[in-house]
This record gives C-alpha cells, sequence and structure tokens, in this order.
C-alpha cells in the first residue's frame, strides 16, 4: 500500500521509520515532511493544516492509508473532510479531538464522567480570573484552553507568576484565540508519565508508558517546552498503576466520548501523575505525542501499520501491540533560545556517525537541506534516541550519540532517563 504521514517533526520521523518497516507497504509520502524524513520518503510540500490540499494529494496519489500526526489539522477537522471524500485517514473527527483542542472540554467531560483530575475553575474575563488567583495560594497552574504547541501551561510557583500567565494569555494575547478562555487549577505534585492507547469507540488497545520531559532545564526547570526528551518503559508504572490508568482514566473517557456523540478513533493520550491521593489525569491529547513516540516506536515489535489499520477497521481484538524488553532513551537536540526565540540554518555534523553508533536512531524534528547539508529549521531540532538492554546502556548511547552532534547555540538535557536509571536500579536491590 501507499502511505502518507502528515506532518513534519520528529513524531513524523518516529512514525515514518517504523511504517517504513512493514511489508505491507511500498511507498511513504510525507506532508511536508523534513530533511530526515525525506531519506525515507517522498516529501510533497503541503502544509499539514491544508487540508483540502491534503485530500487531494491522497486522492490524487491513491493513498491507502492516511495517518494523522499534529494535533492542529484533526482540531480543524481534517478527518472530517477525508471520510467524507471515502478516503481512509488515522485519526479522531473535530468533535472528538476537542479531547486536546479545548481544556474546558476536557476538564468537563472528566468532571461529568469521574476521571480523576485536579480541581479547576474555568475564566473567560481576565479581571475575574485575576480577582480569583488573588484568594489562592501558590503553587497553581494556568492552562489557556486552546492548542498552543504545548506551551500554552503555566506551572505559576508564585501568585505573581499566575498573574502574568493569565495576562499573558488573555490580554496580551500570546497564545492568539487558544488563550480567550483559561483554566486555572491546583498544581499536582508527583511522578508523570504518559500513556497512550489506539482506540475505536470504547474498545482500545494500549502501548506501553513512557515519560516525557517538558521542562527545558536539567532537574525539571525553567519554562515548559514541547518536551525535551523521553523514555520507556517508566519503571514507577508498573502492572497495577497501568491498570488503575486503563480502568480510571482510558475506559471512561471513551467511554463518555461516546456517550456525547463524539465516538473516538485513533491514539488516545493521557497524560497522567501519580499523587499521593493517586493517578490523576493532567491532559488528554488526541495524537502521539511528540516526542514520546521516539522512545516506544523502536521497542515496537508489531507491525505498526496493522495496528493503524486495525484502528480504523474497529478490529482492535484481532491484534495485539507487542514491545520488547529493552529500554529506550530520546534526547532532544534544540536551536539556542528554544523555547523562546532561536535562530535557524545552522550547519548540523557529526549526524552520520551518530547514526553508526549501536542502537542509536536520530529522528529528524526541525531540519532541511541546504547545498547538500544539513541545517537547522526548528527550535526542536533531532531527537537522539537509542536503546538498551536497560536503562545504563540505553542513556550511555544515547549520549554518546549526542556527544558526536555538532551545531551553533545547540542545547540539551544532561538528564534524561536519570530517573528511571534510578529506580530500575532501586528495583534490583530489592
Amino acid at each position: 500500500m501507499r502511505v502518507l504521514v502528515v506532518g513534519s517533526g520528529g513524531r513524523e520521523h518516529a512514525l515514518v521509520w517504523k511504517i517504513a518497516q512493514s511489508a505491507s507497504v511500498k511507498q511513504i509520502i510525507c506532508a511536508p515532511g523534513n530533511a530526515g524524513i525525506a531519506e525515507q520518503a517522498e516529501c510533497v510540500p503541503v502544509k499539514a493544516t491544508d487540508i483540502k490540499g491534503l485530500a487531494h494529494l491522497a486522492a490524487a496519489r491513491k493513498v491507502a492509508l492516511t495517518v494523522v500526526g499534529p494535533e492542529a489539522p484533526l482540531a480543524e477537522g481534517i478527518v472530517d473532510e477525508f471520510r467524507s471524500r471515502g478516503l481512509p485517514v488515522f485519526g479522531p473527527d473535530r468533535a472528538a479531538a476537542r479531547i486536546e483542542s479545548s481544556k474546558v472540554f476536557a476538564k468537563e467531560l472528566m468532571a461529568k464522567y469521574g476521571i480523576p483530575t485536579a480541581e479547576f475553575a474555568v475564566f473567560d474575563d481576565a479581571d475575574r480570573a485575576l480577582n480569583y488567583l488573588s484568594a489562592r495560594d501558590a503553587p497553581m497552574v494556568v492552562k489557556a484552553d486552546g492548542l498552543a504547541a504545548g506551551k500554552g501551561v503555566t506551572v505559576a510557583r508564585t501568585r505573581e507568576e499566575a498573574e502574568n500567565a493569565v495576562r499573558q494569555a488573555m490580554i496580551e494575547q500570546t497564545f492568539g484565540a487558544a488563550g480567550r478562555r483559561v483554566i486555572v487549577e491546583e498544581c499536582l505534585e508527583g511522578q508523570e508519565l504518559s500513556l497512550m492507547a489506539f482506540a475505536h469507540g470504547t474498545a482500545f488497545l494500549p502501548m506501553q508508558p513512557v515519560q516525557d520531559h517538558k521542562a527545558v532545564y536539567d532537574g525539571d526547570r525553567g519554562p515548559n517546552t514541547g518536551g525535551m526528551g523521553c523514555y520507556s518503559p517508566v519503571p514507577v508504572a508498573d502492572e497495577s498503576v497501568q491498570g488503575e490508568a486503563l480502568e480510571t482514566v482510558i475506559k471512561p473517557a471513551l467511554a463518555g466520548l461516546a456517550s456525547e456523540g463524539c465516538a473516538f478513533s485513533g491514539v488516545l493520550y493521557a497524560g497522567l501523575i501519580l499523587t499521593s491521593e493517586g493517578l490523576k489525569v493532567l491532559e488528554f491529547n488526541c495524537r502521539f505525542g511528540d516526542p514520546e513516540p521516539q522512545a516506544i516506536v523502536p521497542l515496537m515489535e508489531s507491525d505498526l501499520v496493522e495496528l493503524l489499520v486495525a484502528t480504523i477497521e474497529g478490529r482492535l481484538d484481532e491484534t495485539t501491540a507487542r514491545f520488547s524488553q529493552d529500554a529506550c532513551v530520546c534526547v532532544v537536540m534544540a536551536s539556542g533560545g528554544y523555547p523562546g526565540s532561536y535562530e535557524t540554518g545552522k550547519r548540523i555534523s557529526g549526524l552520520d556517525e551518530a547514526r553508526r553508533l549501536r542502537g542509536v536512531t536520530v529522528f529528524h524534528a526541525g531540519t532541511e537541506k541546504r547545498d547538500g547539508d544539513f541545517v537547522t529549521a526548528g527550535g526542536r531540532v533531532l531527537g537522539v534516541t537509542a536503546t538498551g538492554a536497560g536503562f545504563a546502556e540505553a542513556i550511555e548511547r544515547a549520549y554518546a550519540a549526542v556527544d558526536e552532534i555538532r551545531f551553533e547555540g545547540a542545547h540539551w538535557r544532561t538528564d534524561i532517563g536519570r530517573r528511571a536509571l534510578e529506580q530500575e536500579q532501586a528495583c534490583k536491590t530489592r
């Protein structure tokens, strides 16, 4: 079959890399793709938000399966458009995608169907939000309602930080229309993890957990980013924790969406936190996370295309999602200044040397080719990923590969996977 992957980041490169391993696939097209993806797929310059253009491309090229990576086209109705034309597409329709495109919708869904989450209040007026904050104790969390590329959430350690977050979102309109409404919620403490599941209606097939690192600096310090790295599996998320997540989060969320008349089909992503009061939901996403797939698909032993098709066709009970027992660590190399302003066009060297290292795969997130050289073209540039028999080996391999790669202003976290290594070692000594 011919497969179209929509998007241009590290998530899409990981999906293309895994899809290319399927015996059923003869060609992969990626729109718009990036320079790394172009080594495995035909990249076509159609933007991920050009829904009609993508539908025309899929029809003209007789694409048998379209896989949508980013959240924006899902929120804008790409699945609705494709289905209206009889084009097979993986992802939720516009109505179901609201579980990510509107944090207010997601929180109200959780409240209605008893899904554990933080206490919250919703505001569409900045003065009311600021008055509410004046009577609250920090820390607290301020979230823009709409899509903000992973940057619309502020964990405020002081009341002043929370007030600034409200002003940025609602008055300065830093996030545009996404900040017209905000949520203020209690700040939950504990270890975070992400759990994704292939889902169709109320049926689902979970993947193994992964832990993302949102903060830009070591020790989870600094502003949130789209993700500075991740690892899988998550030692703290044992079978008991995973079972609780499926029963108290994934099942009722899918049942709730179906009851609301917007049954879900695609990948449901639950951002979770293990608190002293139990497991709670931080957020839902309506697609594969980013960079989480870069730490999951290298461990996936199942044929990803079979899983995607089984989801679309409602046959999840006929397949399984198998993963190896290895560990995987992904370190994001970012442009200088990210997540703030940054320069692009910086020449990248050392990629071939890094990829020759055992167990290493380098996923491109923001790159392009100029005069035969790879150059930076985004905030997150590369996802340097490695597998190993355990976290010690995976971490060592990943950072050895990072050491081979150079571009001006590059920065990365040096502690990706360290918490998992400590937990893994603690388990061995028990």
